[in-house]
């Protein structure tokens, strides 16, 4: 049985390791580890910046994403950014996204102006996911000027 819960400090090194391998898998990235640790642990640690959602399965964590919030003027609700959506490979195709999204969902109680995330133009069994879901493809394009470090 797999259940679904809001991840706690104890969660984060699997959180982590969840973050390396996508990274890996989906734009063939390597992270450092102490950068996304403190992401990670921010997180947990800020909720009003966001949220980790893990899945559970006999006592052993099997996947997760996040959520973090945008607020909109226009809608005076925050948006709801669905992110760093990994689930094991041994665990994915069998609904535990589903899962995860239908918690999303039920957490927010109304009070989303909508739910959204971003998935790379490739990765079509992740975008046949979201569709099956109901979600569709939005109008805007994203754009992205890095900061200058």
């Amino acid at each position: 049985m797999t259940i679904i819960r809001k991840a706690r400090r104890t969660d984060a090194q699997s959180i982590i390791a969840f973050n390396q391998a996508m990274a890996l898998e989906t734009e063939q990235r390597e992270l450092a580890h102490d950068v996304i640790s403190r992401g990670v642990e921010t997180l947990i640690e800020q909720p009003h910046r966001g949220f980790y959602l893990v899945a559970q399965h006999d006592q052993k964590i099997v996947g997760s994403l996040m959520v973090t919030f945008e607020w909109s003027d226009w809608q005076a609700k925050d948006y709801w950014w669905i992110q760093s959506v990994y689930i094991l490979p041994d665990y994915r195709r069998q609904g535990i996204y589903r899962q995860l999204y239908q918690q999303v969902k039920s957490l927010a109680d109304g009070q989303a102006a909508s739910f959204r995330l971003y998935v790379e133009r490739d990765n079509l069994n992740a975008q046949a996911t979201y569709q099956a879901l109901q979600m569709a493809p939005c109008q805007y394009l994203m754009y992205e000027q890095k900061e200058e470090s």
